[in-house]
């Protein structure tokens, strides 16, 4: 027998070295779809992987009127709550009354509950009189299932003295009258026997008074109090303050607000409806209430 070729035997080793190294580094890859194994999850270094989470929706901001059975009072606070919205987009805002119209107070605040919602009450009215004392808590204590507050009432602000004093110019009140010898002011609001709320009308009419260039206002309500918007006239009219305007402190039309306008023996101002002052002052109390600490579930914070 002949001895096999020297040149052939290497050529043949080698060709089996390199499928040897093939083989082995075909087999570190790993087909698509493949489960990796137990020590490839090991040798890979963990990822680092962020979970975002979307913060919870702020609370709602549920408006609280009076109620009037005027038609004009509940079209009126929608378009002041419209307004809202539209300086704070994306908030829930809702109405609710006292009573009188509807939605009612309680039905909406059951309507949050049910919807695990926040909420935060700001009064459409402008001192701390029973209402704001005593029926928005009540209401919610009556819902403890529902995480809620009370806002301030508007109360003496600068935002409000704006409106008012917007509303006294479309009115006729010219920047000169409130120098004039001859002029006075009259804000008409709800009343109460509250002395707070007496208080807070006060110091809305002295606010007022500087806004006009320092002319008289004397407060005046249409119930609960003294005087009456006939008292205070006659007041100024006894001081020489014959040409009279009547500030309205009402956010809607209504029976008082009719009634104080009633008396007026020059001009007078419609309610502060949908100003865009009072939008902000809104928004205002709704973020001051939101500065306290939160309220416990079943208790109630009046801010």
């Amino acid at each position: 027998m002949t001895e096999p070729d020297s040149t052939f035997d290497s050529a043949a080793e080698l060709l089996g070295r390199i499928t040897e190294q093939l083989g082995t580094q075909l087999g570190h890859v790993r087909p698509y779809g493949r489960r990796p194994r137990k020590h490839d999850e090991e040798a890979r270094p963990p990822m680092n992987v962020t979970t975002l989470v979307a913060p919870p929706p702020a609370p709602t901001l549920v408006a609280v009127g009076h109620g009037s059975r005027d038609p004009r009072a509940r079209a009126t606070l929608s378009r002041l709550l419209d307004r809202v919205r539209e300086l704070r987009p994306g908030l829930d805002v809702r109405l609710a009354h006292i009573e009188l119209n509807a939605p009612l107070l309680d039905t909406v605040l059951a309507e949050l509950a049910a919807e695990n919602r926040d909420a935060v009450l700001v009064p459409l009215l402008f001192a701390p009189g029973y209402h704001v004392t005593h029926d928005l808590p009540a209401a919610v204590a009556a819902v403890p299932a529902l995480r809620a507050r009370v806002a301030e009432p508007l109360g003496a602000h600068p935002l409000l003295v704006e409106a008012l004093a917007d509303r006294l110019a479309q009115a006729g009140w010219a920047p000169e009258d409130g120098a004039a010898p001859g002029t006075g002011v009259v804000l008409a609001s709800a009343g109460s026997r509250d002395p707070r709320s007496g208080a807070e009308i006060r110091r809305i009419a002295a606010l007022l008074g500087e806004r006009l260039g320092g002319a008289p206002v004397v407060p005046a309500y249409a119930s609960a109090a003294a005087p009456t918007v006939a008292e205070a006239v006659r007041a100024l009219a006894a001081r020489g303050r014959h040409r009279v305007a009547v500030a309205s402190c009402f956010t809607a039309p209504g029976l008082f607000a009719t009634r104080a306008t009633a008396d007026a023996p020059w001009i007078a101002a419609a309610p502060l409806g949908a100003r865009p002052a009072l939008a902000r002052l809104v928004l205002h109390r709704y973020d001051r209430a939101l500065t306290t600490t939160a309220t416990p579930r079943r208790e109630l914070a009046a801010v």
